[in-house]
């Protein structure tokens, strides 16, 4: 099984400050199309194929994988993306926490398996290294923070 965490705050000295509630909104935007979210071409397709007052299911295109999720949102606090298929089973989830100083931060955590590939084996290794890396799920979440700001700043959230 592949577990990883990271936590980063939202707004670190020298960046425009943002409200939970514009970081709620760009989390709901990302959760609906992560196109604008991602790095330019990782996600090709993104489309919410089914809605109800519980939950949304989305189906997409990412790093060439076909997936589909099934999304929980919790207002205000957390994201919950299931896989329901693709390569990965399990949860990956983005939450709004304060720390103890009342400090905004955005949590990322996931429990996920990959489907058909022997548990702990050198697959799952290597996508735990991918994700504890610098290029992993901390870098997602700065990527997400500035995305944020930016449409923030273009008046689009």
């Amino acid at each position: 099984m592949i577990y990883s965490t990271a936590t980063v705050p939202v707004n670190p000295e020298g960046e425009t400050r943002l409200s939970r509630a514009q970081v709620w909104a760009g989390l709901e935007l990302k959760a609906r199309d992560a196109r604008e979210f991602l790095p330019f071409g990782l996600c090709t397709r993104c489309e919410v194929v089914e809605e109800s007052t519980t939950h949304f299911v989305r189906d997409a295109t990412i790093a060439g994988a076909d997936l589909r999720e099934i999304i929980t949102l919790e207002p205000q606090t957390k994201v919950t993306f299931f896989q329901a298929t693709g390569p990965r089973e399990g949860a990956i989830v983005n939450e709004l926490i304060d720390d103890d100083a009342g400090e905004l931060q955005l949590r990322f955590y996931c429990y996920l398996g990959l489907r058909g590939k022997e548990p702990n084996g050198p697959e799952e290794q290597a996508e735990q290294a991918q994700f504890d890396s610098d290029k992993g799920y901390r870098s997602a979440l700065l990527s997400t923070l500035k995305r944020t700001r930016d449409l923030v700043a273009e008046g689009r959230l």
